[in-house]
């Protein structure tokens, strides 16, 4: 069945805002199917909107994406003469958080698809990024440029955890970040540069499913773009407040989130 092209608008812009902003993506999907009626055909569509918003990414990073490919060289030799060196690298960060992340993305696989049909899990997700965005508050702007590998792990694990619906990954990676003495500057670009594997590998997983169960080709093609510029500027949103202090903002946005998903609960389709 064909996706309306006024549902693939709406995700597109659903996806480009929640990806980025701290308030989990995969949980306003899920409150959305829930509540909204969003069909399968749907949902298989969001997974194609992650190129549009990692298309965002790469536009919006192409700078650190530029030094990061610059940096492969001299991380190999370093690597290599087992000097260290490495481990102050971006390329480092992101290679080293992508570990735990893939670990426990491919553990929680199975889970997570009955996750999104509960009330209760979905409602602790947001809970748990809610807990996220508050514990920043009364931090002292950092100063550190990068993280220990403890920390890097750290990230990662985050991360990884964040495939739970209603559990935000930027507000979760960013947070650590945050935590471990970071810039907030700072935290927000390693917060979505050690997002370009996990973002890919879904893309390239899940969107020729999509592409080959026989929707017209315009329509994933118009959410990707929405999300793309959507993308866009959220981003500059995030980056604005998170440089500024208001991350913690956040959560006003999170918190309804948590009420809205508890007041439907019993609407919501029971899980086969």
């Amino acid at each position: 069945m064909s996706v309306p092209y006024y549902q693939a608008v709406l995700l597109g812009v659903i996806q480009g805002l929640t990806e980025f902003l701290p308030v989990s993506s995969d949980g306003h999907l899920a409150v959305a199917q829930a509540l909204l009626g969003i069909s399968e055909d749907n949902l298989a569509l969001s997974v194609t909107l992650h190129l549009g918003t990692l298309l965002a990414t790469v536009v919006f990073f192409r700078r650190q994406i530029r030094e990061l490919i610059a940096q492969i060289g001299p991380f190999v030799a370093s690597v290599a003469a087992r000097d260290g060196r490495w481990k102050n690298s971006d390329l480092a960060t992101i290679l080293i958080a992508t570990i735990p992340t893939g670990i426990i993305g491919l553990a929680l696989k199975d889970p997570v698809e009955r996750w999104t049909r509960s009330p209760w899990i979905v409602a602790l997700g947001f809970l748990g990024t809610a807990a996220a965005l508050t514990s920043t508050s009364r931090l002292r702007r950092g100063k550190r440029e990068g993280l220990s590998m403890r920390r890097t792990l750290l990230l990662g694990v985050a991360q990884g955890l964040a495939v739970a619906p209603g559990l935000s990954r930027s507000a979760s990676t960013i947070a650590v970040a945050l935590h471990g003495g970071v810039k907030p500057e700072r935290a927000f670009e390693l917060s979505m540069l050690i997002s370009l594997p996990a973002i890919t590998g879904a893309v390239m997983l899940e969107a020729p499913k999509l592409l080959h169960g026989g929707q017209p080709i315009i329509v994933p093609l118009l959410g990707v773009v929405v999300a793309f510029f959507v993308g866009l500027f959220a981003l500059k949103w995030l980056r604005s407040w998170v440089s500024q202090g208001k991350f913690p903002r956040f959560a006003l946005w999170v918190v309804p989130m948590i009420l809205l998903t508890l007041v439907t609960a019993n609407s919501w389709p029971a899980s086969p």
